[in-house]
């Protein structure tokens, strides 16, 4: 019963990881590297690193940049396109270290589950910030960015000790991302012509295109011509 347990927390520590790093990366690595120095958590070796004094200063410098570039409207999304180059790939890696020394058969299949749930958390965040910023007040920025600050932490704190209860919430996610995916990519898609119109002229823009149930755009008909 313990071997299996070590085996659900292994996975639970594994795909807490990838999860998060696609939403906030940063505190991802503060927080297993600051739990892991106070010894409240036992890291697998390959992943000690996030605990070395040189990579949590790092974190911590960049948390504090992404902690005001995310609450500003613009800044935010310009932010999170960069990241796309940089989450994906950091939570498969953090994955892959999570299982340790097994074999390297386990540690690229880590790789993917884990670059695959960062890719996916990345795309569910990014996507809804477009959306919001469409809004101009910074209010609802700040706290969609506190939320998923929150979310990372009591993420990976329950991943830590609830393994059993993330990987059930986990499922539950991507349920929900499946469901959410399609809906934002449509929404994204409205606002980048809207985008485009302003860009082509103020006779292509008099009001933001509509979308169908379906996804097609709907158009206002030209008005007919005198005869």
């Amino acid at each position: 019963m313990d071997q299996l347990d070590q085996i659900v927390s292994l996975i639970a520590l594994t795909m807490g990881v990838g999860w998060a790093s696609g939403i906030n990366l940063y505190a991802t690595v503060l927080m297993l590297g600051v739990l892991s120095n106070m010894g409240h958590i036992s890291l697998p070796a390959e992943l000690m690193v996030v605990a070395d004094p040189l990579v949590l200063m790092a974190a911590g410098f960049m948390y504090c940049v992404e902690f005001f570039a995310d609450k500003v409207p613009g800044v935010d999304t310009g932010w999170d396109g960069l990241h796309t180059f940089i989450r994906i790939p950091a939570g498969a890696a953090l994955a892959s270290a999570a299982v340790g020394d097994i074999s390297p058969a386990v540690e690229v299949a880590a790789a993917l589950v884990g670059g695959s749930l960062a890719a996916a958390s990345h795309a569910t965040k990014a996507g809804s910030r477009v959306l919001i910023n469409t809004s101009p007040e910074p209010v609802t920025n700040w706290t969609a960015s506190f939320t998923e600050d929150v979310l990372v932490l009591a993420g990976l704190w329950t991943a830590l000790n609830h393994p059993v209860s993330f990987l059930i919430a986990l499922a539950l996610f991507i349920v929900l991302i499946a469901w959410l995916l399609p809906k934002l990519w449509r929404g994204i898609k409205k606002v980048f012509s809207w985008l485009g119109g302003l860009f082509r002229g103020s006779e292509s823009i008099p009001s933001a295109p509509q979308l169908t149930d379906k996804g097609s755009e709907v158009r206002p008909s030209a008005p007919d011509s005198d005869r």
